[in-house]
């Protein structure tokens, strides 16, 4: 069962669907919250995870393809952490790759989430995941040392490698306490067997962020 939290950010998010609207859907469960709401709509979406397109056609919701034709008129995805700027934290569900391809293929990006991931500076409760190949993934590791100060192959809690839907693997890393975070991002986008990061800066235009009443903050970029 939804969180009233969760449950009031999903219902606001859904408000902005309209019928027939083609759209994005990242993943997690306040997005999967937003798509049990739109199963009459008449939509058709974009799945940024292979779960979120398994729900999708279970609730008989269109799924299509990135082609290239394709323009979403609205990306809507959850965060792991958002920061006052609404940078965002994701890759919480090693989805972030997707995630961002389905954001870059929309014309408005709207966050969805609980308000209690609101943080002063992103890093302050969640590591910052990249995505990596796998081969030699302990070099790419290595040379991420000079940018952040620590980083950990994820593990899942069977004790398994986590691979990404792309067949990557996934370093959770320690953001500095200070610097820019943006030319941080760039510069880990920049080294060598490095695919993806999940620092989402600049990309979202309003975040729905859900208290325990069941209000809901609404926050723009400062």
């Amino acid at each position: 069962m939804d969180s009233p939290a969760r449950a009031a950010a999903a219902a606001a998010a859904a408000e902005l669907v309209e019928p027939g609207m083609t759209i994005g859907l990242g993943s997690g469960r306040a997005v999967w919250a937003v798509l049990e709401l739109l199963r009459d709509r008449g939509i058709r979406a974009a799945a940024a995870s292979s779960r979120t397109e398994e729900l999708l056609r279970e609730a008989g919701i269109d799924v299509v393809e990135l082609d290239g034709t394709v323009r979403l008129t609205l990306a809507i995805d959850g965060a792991d952490e958002v920061d006052p700027s609404l940078g965002l934290i994701k890759g919480g569900g090693a989805a972030m790759l997707r995630e961002k391809l389905v954001v870059k293929a929309a014309e408005r990006f709207v966050v969805v989430a609980e308000a209690s991931k609101k943080v002063p500076r992103l890093g302050t409760t969640r590591r910052l995941p990249v995505e990596v190949v796998r081969f030699a993934w302990r070099d790419t590791q290595r040379r991420l040392g000079a940018l952040v100060p620590k980083s950990e192959l994820r593990i899942s809690a069977q004790g398994d490698i986590v691979v990404t839907d792309e067949g990557h693997y996934i370093l959770d890393c320690e953001l500095p306490a200070s610097g820019d975070l943006a030319a941080l991002g760039a510069a880990i986008k920049a080294e060598v067997g490095v695919v993806e990061h999940g620092l989402f800066i600049g990309l979202a235009s309003l975040a729905l962020l859900g208290n325990d009443d069941g209000s809901v903050e609404r926050v723009s970029p400062s």
